[in-house]
């Protein structure tokens, strides 16, 4: 049976932390996916270890940005030493960043792979996640997730299906492509057509439009380890986890 896991950014407007560990952990979340805010100073890093401790949840993979694992690798691999964590993740470039074209989406490929040795050497996966823009063609065609993730074949890759989906692009194609470099899956929904419009059109997961049992079924086939529910937005997080991770269990 899989081990789902579910990125903590989903119930960042609703602290405390402590109280979201306990409610997923009962509702029977095996793991969580970190973001920055949760590890940025000790103190949040010192909450987030006992809160861990006190409910037996694993987080075997952390969001960090880009400029932290370029500047201070040493702090994260404390981070990450501290968490048990198994992958590190670069999960998104602020538009005044994002490469113009093909040769500027290779470089930074390149830029994220040469960040990421002290981390391989340490044992950890490093990797990107996406959003849509990395599904929206550049010059000549190509996508960036493809000159990314060309750049250098150690780069794994956390795969935002719906990401994808809202640029207009067939996941089952990455999912084909890459295989077991993607080794991580964000499992998110997205609301029919004008609905949801207060959770920016994401929904629970089995509520929308994506069809999670034969992506699902494809992920695993392909090599996916960690499965992470996610909602951009939720209104009620104890609703969109215990709802998602029972549909999920369903697959």
């Amino acid at each position: 049976m899989t081990d789902f896991s579910y990125q903590l950014y989903s119930s960042r407007n609703f602290p405390p932390l402590a109280d979201t560990l306990k409610m997923l952990a009962e509702i029977g979340f095996a793991q969580v996916e970190g973001y920055g805010a949760l590890y940025a100073d000790a103190s949040s890093l010192g909450i987030l270890e006992k809160g861990l401790n006190d409910t037996g949840l694993a987080m075997p993979t952390g969001h960090f940005s880009f400029e932290q694992c370029r500047n201070d690798p040493n702090r994260v691999l404390e981070i990450t030493r501290a968490l048990d964590m198994q992958a590190v993740i670069v999960p998104y470039i602020m538009p005044d960043d994002r490469p113009k074209d093909a040769k500027g989406w290779e470089a930074y490929g390149k830029a994220l792979a040469a960040t990421g040795k002290p981390f391989r050497d340490a044992g950890l996966l490093f990797g990107y996640h996406n959003h849509d823009f990395e599904y929206q063609a550049t010059d000549g065609g190509h996508l960036p997730i493809d000159l990314v993730l060309g750049a250098d074949e150690s780069l794994v890759y956390e795969f935002d299906v719906a990401w994808a989906i809202r640029g207009n692009y067939d996941p089952m194609k990455t999912i084909a492509k890459y295989g077991s470099r993607v080794r991580a899956a964000h499992i998110k929904d997205i609301a029919p057509a004008g609905q949801n419009a207060d959770e920016d059109g994401w929904a629970d997961i089995g509520q929308g439009t994506v069809p999670w049992a034969d992506l699902l079924a494809a992920l695993r086939k392909g090599g996916t380890t960690w499965f992470v529910a996610e909602h951009d937005n939720p209104k009620d997080h104890k609703r969109f986890a215990s709802r998602s991770l029972a549909a999920l269990k369903a697959m």
